[in-house]
């Protein structure tokens, strides 16, 4: 029997899961890391926690191994997106890493719109400037720390910098450059225009490859730390989001998959570059090779419910948090709840808004915030629906994963407030499954990712839109879409007022 790993390089955690020849997972292991927030709207870790804490879970993974561990072919990735790391000539880190969900370059993404014009910018990336992605990081970089940036040989994505550490080989494959601002999305080359424009080398980027590409094997110091040899093949993998969605089998036309995690993503095949959004979603390269996918995003989807937990109820377990949710009725009670606890990208790109709950009395329970929370989060969530709805897009049946998945009361919310059936899968590991898929494809196991990902992947169970649950839910998502019109002036006011 032969094996490949996946390795998921998240938020607050790196995840590898080794996967056999059957598509089944045979061992997994996880190992979390800090968020360091020292100011408002900050969002930073040392990208020497991912290497240290990845070499600890596949160091832990090779020991409970019983088989040959030669008979492990292939190593592939999936991760965070956006964040940018720097390293100087000597390959050395030179910052901490500013992720995906800092919010500090409001200012720098005018900046890019007055540089580059907001047209030309969608006509070459294919997505709108916002402060999560990695060209306003690089020009905060440049304004305020440019003895940084002067030192700097090029820049990396989180996932990129880990397999580096591997491989002693730098590359950036297609799905997680589309998510810089600086790559042609359709003509897959970064663009020289964007980079005279904005001022930065195009040498600062590095060279771009194929998902699938084998950029090298592990390292022989790599390999004495965690056990792994060194004719392990190791693959460039993909974005967490490109990684999902091969890992859910969406790679032909017509699927459409939500995912919630941190953030929460409504994302949909595209098989060809020149859809036009006018920039409501996102567009990114897939990591199948020559295919596209669109993407809504909630900044704070499964975020919102840790954080309801953490502030709440901390210590206890999601499922005795959610204790008792098919119990209580559509609208918890008339209770109200908006996931912008970081600002939020789809539909509004609004680093200042803040989250709400509207309608609390002295009735409500507990239970009725948590009811609030995920009806919220699935609110959002909708509202990327609706925007591909309305470019005439048909979206009658969505795979659900993540944590979203893990509750059938919260799956049926989804089918309601959705109006679509929600499909649960199997073996459910999200985007960790779909960088093992990249691998075993990449060693040869298929002939295609839509082979593998056909035979890897299976579904569990499926729930049906409740009639008149949709109608309630329509309703109420009437009111949803009120909240922010009506709380953005108020967020603006109370900014100064946050701790900073």
């Amino acid at each position: 029997m032969k094996f490949v790993i996946g390795v998921d390089l998240g938020t607050s955690a790196v995840k590898v899961v080794l996967l056999n020849q059957s598509g089944e997972i045979v061992d997994e292991v996880s190992k979390e890391y800090p968020l360091i927030q020292e100011k408002d709207g900050y969002s930073e870790q040392n990208p020497n926690e991912w290497i240290e804490k990845t070499t600890e879970a596949l160091k832990e993974l090779v020991e409970k191994f019983e088989g040959d561990v030669s008979s492990i072919e292939g190593i592939s990735f999936s991760g965070q997106m956006h964040g940018l790391v720097l390293l100087d000539e000597n390959r050395q880190v030179l910052r901490n890493a500013i992720l995906w969900n800092d919010t500090r370059t409001t200012e720098q993404c005018k900046q890019i719109y007055q540089l580059v014009g907001e047209e030309k910018l969608l006509d070459i990336t294919k997505n709108p400037a916002l402060e999560g992605f990695t060209l306003p990081k690089l020009l905060w970089v440049k304004q305020y720390e440019p003895q940084t940036l002067e030192k700097a040989k090029t820049f990396m994505l989180p996932k990129d910098y880990l397999r580096f550490k591997m491989t002693d080989e730098i590359h950036m494959e297609y799905s997680d450059a589309a998510g810089t601002l600086l790559l042609n999305v359709a003509e897959k080359k970064w663009s020289d225009e964007i980079c005279k424009l904005v001022g930065l080398d195009k040498k600062l980027c590095p060279p771009l490859v194929e998902s699938t590409a084998c950029v090298g094997t592990v390292t022989e110091s790599f390999a004495s730390v965690t056990g792994l040899t060194t004719t392990t093949k190791v693959f460039a993998g993909g974005a967490d989001n490109a990684c999902g969605a091969v890992g859910s089998s969406i790679l032909s036309e017509g699927k459409t998959l939500c995912s919630i995690g941190t953030s929460g993503v409504v994302l949909s095949y595209e098989e060809t570059n020149d859809r036009d959004f006018q920039g409501k979603v996102h567009y990114f390269n897939h990591s199948k090779e020559n295919a596209f996918y669109t993407m809504g995003v909630t900044l704070s989807a499964g975020h919102s419910l840790s954080w309801f937990r953490d502030t709440f109820a901390r210590g206890e377990e999601f499922t005795s948090l959610l204790d008792g949710l098919a119990n209580v009725s559509i609208g918890a009670n008339g209770l109200l709840f908006t996931p912008y606890l970081v600002g939020e990208r789809t539909p509004h790109a609004d680093s200042i808004i803040r989250g709400s709950f509207i309608g609390m009395d002295a009735s409500h329970k507990r239970i009725d915030f948590a009811r609030a929370v995920i009806e919220g989060i699935t609110f959002s969530l909708r509202e990327s629906i609706d925007i591909f709805r309305e470019s005439g897009k048909t979206i009658d049946t969505i795979i659900s994963i993540g944590g979203g998945a893990k509750n059938d009361t919260w799956l049926q919310i989804q089918a309601d407030v959705f109006n679509a059936k929600i499909i649960k899968l199997k073996n459910e590991q999200g985007a960790a499954m779909g960088a093992a898929i990249i691998a075993a494809y990449g060693v040869g196991w298929y002939g295609s990712l839509e082979e593998c990902a056909s035979d890897f992947v299976s579904y569990d169970k499926t729930f049906e839109p409740i009639k008149e649950n949709v109608e309630k839910y329509n309703e109420l998502f009437n009111l949803y879409k009120l909240v922010y019109a009506n709380t953005k002036d108020l967020s603006q006011g109370l900014k100064k007022f946050r701790k900073m």
